[in-house]
């Protein structure tokens, strides 16, 4: 078989993972895949996959977005809303936006892939998802009901997030329910804090710079739940430009997420899959309206910090750890 069959066959598995497995698409359901230029191989593959199971499969494809978190034309929004299901691989992120949470609220189940890659396309998606799912429980299980989380580097983190009433939700990539909503690859547990106090390092991914190099660090300073400063030139520009439109809403700490997917070895430079690596936090800045939050912004930038000691009302715990699968 040549190296092109190998791909096609390779693709194909990882689309069957997302459509049969996380999906669950059944023959008698409608299922949309919305796509743009830049992933349109990606999309295609789920459309063909989708295409075998149902004769309702649709695939709408628009230009990339200007930004992560940025709504997508009104068509697009109204695809999602009016499919049992639905897969989103696009180049900027539509996990975020009031066209996928007021899909999911109208009972569509799908999963966004943001920024996906054909390298995370195939390795992200051959994963044990049972797995996964356990350890996002037991995460769960553990945060659930704190009142304030503090998470530690030894490169300067130390920030304190005060929860409040808002909810922790799981990433477990199961999205057979209806309203059920997952990024892929999936693995991570996450909350939107009412606010947070102290600066984060991030030492990991976040874009535009996508891995960062050795000893390259990028740092955050908050207060009363906004981010006041901003070490890194290009991230500082883009959250000035949103501010312009949203004013403080740009600099609102958004989210904090704890990977739960022990089978991400290695940081490869996507947030998608990065974010989800066992034994790392991330920490977001903008949009979390369609987190549990109420803040609204056309942007939400994730942050990958290695090596996190966290607390939970005091009590350090045990992170996932990375494992081979």
């Amino acid at each position: 078989m040549s190296d092109s069959a190998d791909s096609d066959a390779d693709r194909r598995t990882a689309a069957r993972t997302a459509v049969e497995q996380c999906l669950e698409l059944e023959s008698d359901e409608s299922c949309v895949v919305v796509t743009d230029d830049k992933r349109e191989p990606i999309g295609e593959v789920l459309y063909e996959v989708a295409s075998e199971i149902t004769d309702d499969a649709t695939i709408v494809r628009y230009p990339p977005g200007e930004q992560h978190g940025a709504e997508p034309p009104a068509p697009v929004a109204a695809a999602l809303a009016g499919a049992d299901a639905f897969l989103a691989p696009t180049t900027k992120s539509l996990s975020h936006t009031r066209a996928r949470s007021d899909a999911t609220d109208e009972g569509a189940r799908g999963a966004t892939l943001p920024g996906i890659t054909e390298e995370v396309f195939l390795t992200g998606l051959d994963a044990d998802y049972d797995r996964i799912r356990e350890e996002c429980e037991r995460m769960v299980d553990r945060v659930s009901g704190a009142d304030e989380v503090r998470v530690t580097t030894d490169r300067g983190t130390d920030i304190t997030f005060a929860l409040g009433d808002r909810d922790w939700f799981d990433d477990t990539g199961d999205v057979s329910e209806p309203g059920a909503f997952s990024n892929l690859p999936a693995g991570e547990v996450f909350i939107s804090p009412e606010s947070a106090e102290g600066t984060y390092v991030v030492d990991g991914t976040m874009r535009p710079h996508g891995l960062l190099e050795e000893g390259q660090e990028l740092e955050f300073v908050v207060e009363d739940g906004l981010v006041t400063e901003i070490s890194d030139d290009e991230i500082r520009r883009q959250v000035e430009e949103a501010a312009e439109e949203v004013g403080d809403a740009a600099y609102n700490l958004a989210e904090l997420g704890i990977g739960t997917n022990v089978g991400v070895t290695d940081l490869v430079g996507s947030v998608l899959l990065d974010e989800k690596a066992a034994g790392t936090v991330h920490i977001a800045i903008g949009d979390n309206a369609g987190i549990g939050g109420e803040t609204e912004a056309p942007l939400h930038l994730d942050g990958i910090v290695r090596d996190p000691t966290v607390f939970v009302d005091g009590e350090e715990i045990e992170l996932p750890t990375p494992s081979e699968q």
